[in-house]
């Protein structure tokens, strides 16, 4: 029987590609995904090696609050104080103060060099010696004149040691002299600004402050130096070992990586699940067109037993073949992701990881995909060699029926209960439910078939005559091989269908959002990392039509025992910029007073005139007065706080919005707005309108990332639909040559087949969208309040992917048609 296998392999080499594509595909993402993350975290494990590498202490404040980022921006500074008491400790070698912040570059373009936006980030630091970088040309900075960047911006910007540059950060920009550059190795695209020490506080921090301490040791571990620090620090700050510090940076970046890899597999798994409909559609063929060998097999003395064996092993054959080239392919794939993602160009880093990950994957669902057609080939009796209309063996479509009920109400149940849920947890109940609905539906496919295709395929009757009837009636006369074929594209139409319902709802949400609570006529806010100056709003009020202008701060503190996300500024400038409704109380809140909304209010049981605790970053606990309470907003965080408490516990205020109130919203006001605010690349002023085009800039970003991986699933799909045609035509070859001999033309055959292939490609887009629009309208109900409160259905993109899916049916049908029509017709019709 082995050998049996291996001539059935090498006699149909054409069958082994068409099943092995479907299997390399969803290999090639899995490998892809590890091969990509694996490569990341090399490159990353390179730069912490360099980063601190000779720190063995490191001071800094206690995190109070947490921030909510990992940036740092809002961590407490340390006073110049601590650096003059750690140098006083035995063991303490080269004790140093760093100063982070943003800081960036102008190009001469007039732009800020570098990504903006959401792009890798521009930082800014002090020069010290004994850093993490090191100058390739020229010598440090000295004074406030100077600068060092690092070399990759100045190849961008066409910059050399000596050139003059505009250097923006929170305050106004300066223009500054290049007096080195500096080698910063891989930075995954992030860009260096580095100032000296009394520079660097001037401009990001506050003079006489540093964002930490680090020093190294001399003669002692790193324990006992970080015991020696501790006892000499003030309140408020702590020292922790160079080895945590590392460690925490490294475990923010895996925490990172590891969503990221996890990510990308959940849509490796998707083409993967498709990729099972295809191959099992596949072997369901192959051993139906091979009934009577398999029974002449069954006659000649072969056991049930060995007849799945032979079949199997042809499954694990496929399997071999499709995983080593799906590694191969998998490997391009992630230098493809490597060089689109811009991080860097380091080799990629091999592991055993995603080579058993390909092999275990892709035989796996093989074999597992090809276990039932195996079995019914096992099944048929030996006296069916001697019959010419010998067939498989076929179940009642009632048990189908049945199951299938039976999975899509269960998948229905969990998602909703996972709808209800938050967490973890809560996306495992969707997703399982998720795939027992598809799985569901896929086995109701049969039955819906029917109806379906009759009408589908009644136009192209009508419009083509016997070719359009024979194209209908094929795709009928087995409703589990079109069902099979138009589940595996039904899958990925219907996750498309379902992030583009719920890119379309936030859209349409946020654009709601805006219209019913942004009452300002402008804001100005950063276009990527930075504060806002001081100098910023002075310029905007004085600018002709404008008639105020007011800076917005945010921050968070501990209020009541809870995290919180606090706005603060001029608060009638902020209730009118928001559209606040009161519900009770007063927007006049004072010098130590609150606001906070309507539902935090009902949770903590406050009503106005309550006394509420609140810790800031800074360790200190303040009482504060709840002056008001609003109704929700989508715009405002969770509390408003008078700006006289927040400057009481913040170190170095810097605003991030601008809200801006003018006399006429004119083109020529705005750019009287933008002209003021020239010398500020990185500032951009927006009106309602704006807002909502970056708004929907951001969710189509969002949207056409996911597209596009989920777009690989329905590559496969189209994969699997060439199959199915390749191989009806195989076995339709004695019947294609009937058709031929009473008188149809190699154009009529050809017709057929691209109709009958755009029949079942388009039944499988109506499916997939219908349960796309169901779970997209689920997911909009159950987000309703948390911002998702307008369910917009993208109509004019699902008309697309039915334009998509009837070309996608066009395409596959070319090279099965080109061969049904190049058929010798004597041949055709003596094949048995």
């Amino acid at each position: 029987m082995g050998k049996v296998t291996l001539r059935n392999l090498a006699a149909h080499k054409i069958r082994l590609v068409l099943t092995a594509v479907a299997v390399i595909l969803g290999v090639a993402f899995v490998a892809g995904t590890l091969i990509f993350t694996d490569t990341m975290n090399k490159q990353f494990d390179d730069l912490f090696s360099r980063i601190g590498q000779n720190v063995a202490v490191d001071v800094r404040a206690k995190k109070v609050v947490d921030s909510g980022d990992d940036d740092g921006a809002a961590a407490q500074p340390v006073p110049a104080s601590v650096l003059k008491a750690v140098r006083g400790v035995d063991g303490v070698k080269n004790p140093v103060g760093n100063v982070n912040g943003y800081a960036a570059v102008v190009g001469r373009d007039g732009k800020i060099i570098g990504s903006g936006g959401q792009g890798p980030p521009q930082i800014g630091t002090n020069w010290n010696a004994t850093g993490s970088y090191d100058l390739k040309s020229g010598r440090a900075p000295r004074g406030p004149a100077e600068t060092v960047i690092d070399a990759e911006s100045a190849k961008e910007g066409r910059f050399a040691v000596g050139d003059t540059v505009k250097v923006v950060t929170s305050g106004p920009p300066r223009q500054m002299r290049i007096v080195g550059l500096i080698d910063t190795g891989n930075l995954m695209g992030a860009t260096v600004t580095a100032f000296d020490t009394p520079t660097a506080q001037r401009l990001m921090l506050k003079p006489g402050y540093f964002s930490d301490i680090e020093m190294g040791a001399s003669g002692v571990s790193e324990d006992v130096l970080r015991e020696r620090v501790s006892k000499v620090l003030p309140g408020g700050m702590e020292a922790v070992t160079g080895t945590k510090l590392r460690e925490e940076t490294k475990s923010d970046v895996a925490s990172f990586m590891n969503f990221f890899r996890i990510f990308l597999l959940v849509f490796a798994l998707i083409s993967i699940f498709v990729g099972a409909f295809i191959i099992f559609n596949t072997f369901s063929m192959l051993v139906a067109q091979r009934t009577r060998e398999l029974a002449l097999l069954r006659a000649i003395g072969a056991a049930r037993p060995q007849v799945t064996r032979a079949v199997i092993g042809e499954a694990v054959a496929v399997g071999v073949v499709g995983s080593t080239l799906g590694l191969a392919t998998g490997a391009g794939l992630a230098w493809l992701l490597q060089s689109l993602s811009g991080t860097g160009t380091t080799r990629l880093t091999f592991t055993a990881t995603p080579v058993i990950a390909s092999y275990l994957v892709g035989i796996l669902v093989t074999v597992v995909s090809a276990y039932f057609p195996a079995r019914r080939a096992a099944k048929i009796p030996p006296v069916a060699a001697m019959r010419d209309d010998v067939a498989m063996p076929q179940r009642s479509l009632r048990i189908r029926i049945a199951l299938g009920s039976l999975l899509a109400l269960a998948g229905a149940g969990l998602i909703g209960a996972g709808l209800s849920g938050s967490g973890g947890n809560a996306m495992i109940l969707v997703g399982v439910g998720a795939l027992l609905v598809f799985v569901g539906v896929a086995m109701l496919a049969p039955v819906i078939s029917v109806p379906v295709v009759r009408v589908l395929g009644a136009p192209f009757a009508r419009l083509m005559g016997t070719p359009g009837r024979l194209a209908q009636q094929n795709a009928l006369r087995n409703p589990r091989r079109t069902a099979a074929t138009a589940s595996a594209l039904m899958i990925g139409l219907a996750l498309i269908t379902t992030v583009n319902v719920m890119g379309s709802s936030m859209r349409a949400s946020i654009n709601a959002q805006i219209d019913a609570q942004f009452g300002a006529d402008y804001i100005i806010q950063p276009d990527g990392g930075g504060g806002i100056g001081a100098e910023v709003v002075r310029k905007v009020k004085s600018t002709s039509g404008v008639q105020a202008a007011s800076a917005t701060y945010s921050a968070n503190a501990r209020i009541a025992g809870e995290r919180t996300s606090y706005s603060t500024g001029d608060m009638a400038a902020l209730v009118k910029a928001a559209r606040l409704k009161m519900v009770s109380g007063s927007a006049d809140i004072g010098a130590a007073g609150l606001m906070v909304s309507e539902k935090n209010a009902k949770d903590h049981g406050w009503k106005v005139g309550a006394a509420v605790q609140a810790q800031f970053p800074d360790g200190r606990t303040q009482q504060l007065t709840l002056a008001g309470i609003y109704a929700k907003s989508d715009l405002i965080g969770g509390a408003l706080i008078s700006e006289q408490v927040y400057r009481a516990h913040t170190t170095a205020p810097a605003a991030d919005a601008v809200i801006v109130d003018t006399a006429s919203t004119d083109t020529a006001t705005k750019t009287a707005i933008e002209g003021a605010l020239k010398d500020y690349p990185n500032l951009k002023v927006s009106d309602q309108t704006a807002l909502k085009e970056d708004a929907s800039k951001q969710v189509d970003v969002l949207i056409t990332f996911v597209s596009i991986l989920l777009a690989m699933s329905v590559i496969i799909a189209a994969v699997g639909v060439v199959n199915t045609l390749a191989l009806s035509v195989i076995e339709r070859t004695r019947e294609i040559g009937l058709l031929r001999a009473i008188g149809i033309s190699r154009r009529q055959l050809r017709r057929m087949i691209r109709v009958e292939s755009i029949v079942i490609a388009v039944f499988g887009a109506l499916l997939g969208m219908g349960i796309g629009l169901a779970f997209g309208a689920a997911l909009q109900r159950a987000l309703k309040d948390d911002g998702l409160g307008v369910l917009s259905i993208p109509v004019g993109s699902l008309i697309t992917y039915l334009v998509v899916a009837g070309v996608i049916g066009v395409l596959a049908a070319l090279w099965p048609a080109w061969r049904a029509g190049r058929m010798d017709v004597l041949k055709a019709i003596s094949t048995e």
